[in-house]
């Protein structure tokens, strides 16, 4: 999707799930591709095609991570925070007791606001550090329990499982539960979509990211991050698993001081997902 609802507009938890229209389009599909194998002699072979075609639509709108032909899928701002001209800053796979810390202090610094999509079993090996993102003003929020890398392949009892498991103990650290969901590297199948919607969260992905797991040039992922930056943009950073500069340094670190600079310049500020997804 472009723009998102406010968070307060997100139907309750009780409200039966909308399946997206290519879900509710692949399961007719399906149908007229059995009948069709089953009434006309000889069209098995092209009704197997057919359904193999579908099977491909399916799995690559779930490999593409702003997608939202699977479900709804933040990917940028509502409008109330364009014309606060805010971005969301988000940085994923942490808390890291060897980054985070020093993301705090540039954003400290800079007086700008972040959103951490936390690894729960992370969070829980260190609650100090996770209790003290939250008391600095920024916001933790859910990226699954363990960022298991079959996360895509589960159905929807193995996802709620991973998610409240990630919620429960969140919550338990932070005092908060969190709102927002961002999968591991984005990726997803339709049984994704009702879960969060029956557990009140709302799925988050990005404007642009700048691949900073594996880059290691902090120009480049600047660059990324950059390249025609405006007013509701949704980036993505790592303070886990961050790609090292030449000199050893987390590449994350490089990045944000020149990107806060490029934010005052064009009269931008980041603030926390939750701030900017509630109605004005």
């Amino acid at each position: 999707m472009g723009e998102s609802a406010p968070m307060s507009s997100s139907p309750p938890a009780s409200v039966s799930w909308p399946w997206p229209r290519l879900v509710r389009a692949s399961a007719v599909w399906h149908l007229l591709a059995l009948a069709v194998a089953l009434l006309v002699p000889g069209a098995w072979p092209w009704a197997l095609a057919a359904v193999v075609l579908n099977h491909a639509l399916i799995t690559g709108a779930g490999l593409t991570p702003r997608s939202s032909l699977l479900g709804p899928n933040i990917t940028r701002l509502p409008a109330a925070a364009v014309a606060r001209r805010e971005v969301a800053i988000t940085i994923d796979d942490g808390p890291d007791p060897e980054v985070t810390p020093q993301v705090l202090d540039l954003l400290d610094a800079h007086g700008q606001r972040a959103t951490f999509f936390c690894i729960a079993e992370r969070v829980q090996a260190h609650p100090a550090l996770a209790r003290e993102i939250v008391a600095r003003g920024h916001s933790i929020q859910n990226h699954t329990a363990r960022h298991r890398h079959n996360f895509s392949f589960l159905g929807p009892r193995g996802f709620h499982a991973e998610i409240e498991r990630a919620q429960q103990m969140l919550q338990a650290v932070t005092g908060e539960r969190p709102v927002c969901f961002r999968a591991p590297a984005g990726l997803r199948n339709p049984f994704l979509a009702p879960v969060l919607h029956r557990m009140g969260l709302v799925l988050v992905s990005w404007t642009r990211r700048g691949f900073d797991t594996r880059e290691r040039d902090a120009a480049t992922v600047l660059a990324r991050l950059t390249r025609e930056l405006k007013a509701g943009d949704i980036l993505l950073l790592h303070d886990g698993h961050a790609a090292r500069t030449a000199d050893g340094q987390p590449v994350i670190l490089d990045v944000l001081p020149p990107l806060f600079d490029r934010l005052r310049a064009d009269g931008l500020r980041a603030v926390t997902l939750p701030q900017a997804l509630t109605a004005a």
